[in-house]
């Protein structure tokens, strides 16, 4: 009896067994398919398309009411007239590229600067202790302040340009892997080091990886700063020497009283900010949820 009663539990025991094991099968098994084109137009396109329209709808009926004076709101059938008369000069992409050439390549000399310091700062106490209170003043300080000094230090040139987007972005950059890497578990640490990975192993290896999230957070907000800094730079330095860009062409159309200008220009430089965000930094972002598990594939 005592042997039926034995047998009987192991059986029920190897039965929650197998189906533990099926659960933990069925949740692994993710279903990857491929989302149809008409759910990505309704959930992803349709939504930003609908938003737009109301601004403008709103922009217009302000219009029709007569708020305010011709020259301070104008309609958007005007902003389009400076987007057509661009497009017809051949002007429009050579304005846009003046600002997005200068910005990329600032961010990328900030990722080089930033990175290596963001490391720095995170694995040595004493650094640490001497300049991480400093990067993070630097983060909060407006980089138009550095607009006036660097002018009077290099000049009115595209190196004045680049000096500004650095002072802006690279304590964000570094603040941001500082940040992902404290939030390491020690877990990792102490596994890397039993396997050998130490000194720059461990952190090629265990440390960046594991800090992957904070540190494309710091990459995001870094091109945020280096975007923002550019466009005081050129707003404020203005020169024929320079070139003209967006922050030029925003500064030409307050000086002319053309607030119509004014409003393409500022929306030239939200359609550049949106673009780079969702052509690099989201796909970037989406790769690392997914590679982690947060994100399924469809």
């Amino acid at each position: 009896m005592a042997s039926t009663d034995t047998t009987a539990k192991a059986k029920a025991g190897n039965d929650d067994l197998a189906g533990l094991e099926a659960g933990l099968d069925a949740l692994d098994a993710v279903q990857v398919t491929r989302t149809p084109v008409r759910e990505v137009l309704l959930k992803k396109v349709l939504p930003p398309l609908a938003a737009v329209a109301l601004v403008l709808v709103a922009w217009q009926l302000l219009v029709w009411a007569e708020v305010t004076e011709d020259y301070k709101l104008p309609a958007p059938s005007t902003v389009w007239d400076n987007l057509s008369e661009m497009w017809l000069q051949g002007t429009l992409f050579e304005v846009i590229w003046t600002s997005v050439s200068r910005g990329l390549l600032g961010f990328l000399l900030a990722l080089a600067i930033g990175t290596p310091l963001g490391l720095l700062v995170a694995r040595v106490k004493f650094v640490r202790a001497a300049i991480g209170p400093i990067l993070s003043g630097l983060q909060s300080l407006p980089s138009v302040a550095w607009v006036p000094p660097a002018v009077i230090w290099l000049g009115l040139n595209d190196s004045m340009m680049f000096a500004v987007i650095l002072l802006g972005a690279v304590p964000s950059i570094a603040n941001g892997l500082l940040s992902g890497v404290d939030q390491v578990p020690p877990l990792f640490l102490r596994a890397g080091r039993t396997l050998g990975a130490t000194g720059l192993k461990g952190t090629w290896h265990i440390v960046l990886p594991a800090a992957l999230p904070g540190y494309v957070a710091g990459l995001k907000q870094g091109w945020a700063f280096s975007w923002r800094s550019l466009m005081a730079a050129e707003i404020i330095a203005s020169s024929p020497d320079l070139g003209l860009g967006l922050g030029q062409l925003l500064e030409n159309g307050r000086n002319n009283a053309d607030m119509a200008g004014v409003f393409f220009a500022i929306i030239l430089i939200l359609i550049v900010g949106i673009a780079i965000d969702l052509l690099i930094f989201s796909p970037l972002e989406r790769w690392v949820l997914r590679s982690r598990g947060l994100l399924v594939r469809s």
